[in-house]
């Protein structure tokens, strides 16, 4: 590759800091793709032309597809090439199994370790999801400032195996509340969130298992009946 493709790179906006290696910077934003929509489920990405869009050679981004399909963003088919991976309701159920039981065991462990710098980061987020919940044109930033939230949990508990496990979730959390979320779910998110900060900061363990629970429970009902309507929607008539 060129040093002009590369010292351009930054410049496109489309890429992250310079400080990060060309694939890494190849690999987030084509995740970022992915997670907010813009690449949908089934969607071809062709190798070369991702490359000629970045400005990069086709190297680093062979090593972000690959890295891609290793976390379930990507499939690969023998002759056809690589397409997003679906994202539908049977993919959702699998997830949700997960994601039910490791975060309600993350809380539970978060509010019997919470330290005040823990406490104070899950409070910053609430004050951040109250602002982003009142605009509309902030629906992408309050996706991210929720998954931030849960993510946060994990960090709180303590428990560097467990945050192993939730980290190759997390991107897929992302993607799920990209294409889930309605206009109306941030008062209703942001109060689920502050009932369980409150149950981690009093350092009652059950009820944060038990809110966690509850929380993942109703976000999966609403979740899966938007993905079963828009997977009969797109079945050819």
């Amino acid at each position: 590759m060129s040093s002009s493709r590369t010292a351009g790179l930054p410049a496109r906006g489309t890429i992250g800091g310079a400080h990060q290696s060309l694939r890494d910077q190849v690999y987030l934003e084509a995740r970022e793709r992915i997670i907010d929509g813009r690449y949908p489920s089934g969607r071809r990405v062709v190798e070369r032309e991702l490359a000629d869009e970045l400005g990069v050679s086709r190297i680093p981004v062979r090593e972000a597809l690959q890295r891609l399909e290793s976390e379930g963003f990507i499939t690969v088919q023998a002759r056809r090439g690589a397409f997003v991976a679906p994202l539908g309701p049977a993919e959702a159920a699998d997830f949700f199994d997960i994601r039910e039981r490791l975060e309600a065991l993350a809380a539970s462990l978060a509010a019997l370790r919470a330290d005040r710098d823990g406490l104070r980061t899950l409070e910053k987020l609430l004050e951040r999801a109250r602002r982003a919940a009142g605009s509309p044109r902030r629906a992408r930033e309050l996706v991210s400032i929720h998954a931030d939230f849960h993510r946060q949990i994990v960090v709180m508990s303590g428990n560097p195996l467990l945050q192993d496990l939730m980290a190759p979730l997390d991107g897929r959390l992302r993607r799920l509340f990209s294409l889930t979320s309605e206009p109306t779910d941030g008062a209703v998110m942001c109060g689920e969130h502050e009932r369980l900060y409150a149950a981690i900061r009093e350092g009652d363990a059950p009820a944060a298992e038990r809110i966690a629970r509850g929380h993942v429970a109703g976000t999966r009902e609403a979740a899966m009946r938007l993905l079963a309507a828009a997977e009969s929607a797109a079945r050819p008539a």
